[in-house]
């Protein structure tokens, strides 16, 4: 059995973690290449210790720092250029992109072009730049693997139908923590409560992201990307118990659908081991044991972030990397109390309806300046904001 090298990309973070866990239960097929991790040292180091990769990368700090630190014969890079050496290294058979925003952008690009397998958990590479990082893969005969329990779960219900007898992907959610919520609790709404997802465990950002369905909004465009689909065939449905992941439904009326218990795992091991299934020894689904599933259709009054993602997906071109950048900036200042939990998307709506350039996406530095260009506008109107009262 050949070993597969694989680089992780935003090692320290959850998904990164959740990956190695997978990388670990299996070391006569996977080995770990190289780490990346943003800022967090300390945990870089002691990952490092563990999997004993040949590079580790920082994006910000200082070498010499970690070096002494690390196992013999470990290197050390930085930035983006160290990223891009991690991602594109010899032994690297497959890229875990799981670090957080779009410092990753141009080392998975990269990558695909040097014909790596991509497992694709940093949804916002593909909102941001579909485009390119698509024609990558094409260069370079790069897989795009999704990550994304929602994704994989389309993904594996696809298998070799064709494409032309897909009728509509259904993406599930779980509604969040403010699923059953009024409007003017949402208002009131605090941090924990926001970061308080009643399933999954994940980060902040993508917590939040999750309270508002902005995350939903971005697997829409996503998706678009992925299944070659357009917005309109793509929709939307809560599933509070997350036990269905996606479900694709076909011409001739057949509704096929994924289902498991909610556990990161299952998809990263299916991106990494694909077309083989590992034998994961995790908790087991009992459907017998489960009552009460149900369907709910998001109600965009009080989640207009849906509505938000959706015109950005149908308008195309930058539209959707304005749509992130905003939305970043605005979770980041609710993270920091400077602004309330509805402001949020309040605010990516006045920065949408404020671009004044060209939604156009000739290059990737367009998509870049669109980036740069919503989070001035974001920050800008955020300074402009009222501090809450809530905490």
């Amino acid at each position: 059995m050949t070993r597969r090298g694989g680089s992780v990309l935003g090692a320290t973070g959850s998904v990164g973690r959740n990956a190695l866990d997978v990388i670990g239960r299996f070391p006569r097929r996977f080995r770990v290449t190289a780490l990346c991790a943003g800022t967090n040292a300390r945990a870089l180091v002691a990952l490092a210790r563990i999997h004993r990769p040949e590079m580790v990368c920082l994006w910000e700090g200082d070498a010499a720092s970690i070096r002494r630190e690390l196992p013999r014969g470990t290197r050390v890079v930085l930035g983006e250029q160290g990223m891009t050496e991690a991602a594109c290294a010899k032994n690297a058979d497959i890229v875990l992109a799981a670090a957080s925003g779009i410092s990753s952008l141009r080392p998975v690009i990269a990558a695909a072009e040097a014909g790596k397998r991509i497992a694709l958990a940093n949804k916002e590479l593909l909102v941001m730049a579909g485009k390119f990082l698509t024609a990558a893969a094409r260069r370079g005969g790069a897989e795009i693997l999704p990550v994304d329990s929602e994704h994989s779960a389309v993904f594996q219900v696809i298998g070799r139908n064709r494409r032309e007898d897909i009728l509509r992907v259904i993406l599930t959610a779980s509604g969040g923590p403010f699923r059953c919520r009024s409007l003017e609790e949402m208002r009131r709404a605090t941090i924990p409560e926001a970061l308080g997802h009643p399933v999954w465990r994940m980060g902040a950002k993508i917590s939040v992201d999750s309270a508002t369905l902005m995350n939903k909004g971005l697997e829409v465009i996503e998706a678009t990307w992925l299944f070659g689909l357009p917005p309109a065939r793509i929709d939307v449905l809560i599933h509070p118990q997350s036990v269905i992941h996606s479900m694709v439904e076909f011409r001739d009326g057949s509704v096929l659908a994924q289902m498991g218990i909610p556990d990161m795992r299952i998809p990263i091991a299916y991106a990494l081991s694909y077309p083989e299934r590992l034998p994961m020894e995790l908790p087991r689904l009992r459907p017998h044991r489960m009552e009460g599933w149900g369907f709910e259709t998001p109600d965009r009054k009080r989640f207009p972030a849906l509505s938000l993602a959706y015109g950005a997906a149908e308008t195309g071109g930058t539209a959707p990397a304005v749509l992130n950048g905003a939305n970043e900036e605005a979770v980041r200042a609710f993270l920091s109390h400077r602004i309330g939990f509805t402001d949020i998307v309040r605010v990516v709506d006045r920065v949408l309806s404020g671009w004044k350039g060209s939604f156009a996406a000739r290059t990737l530095k367009d998509v870049l300046e669109a980036d740069t260009f919503s989070r001035r506008a974001a920050r800008d109107r955020i300074s402009r904001s009222r501090r809450p009262t809530t905490t």
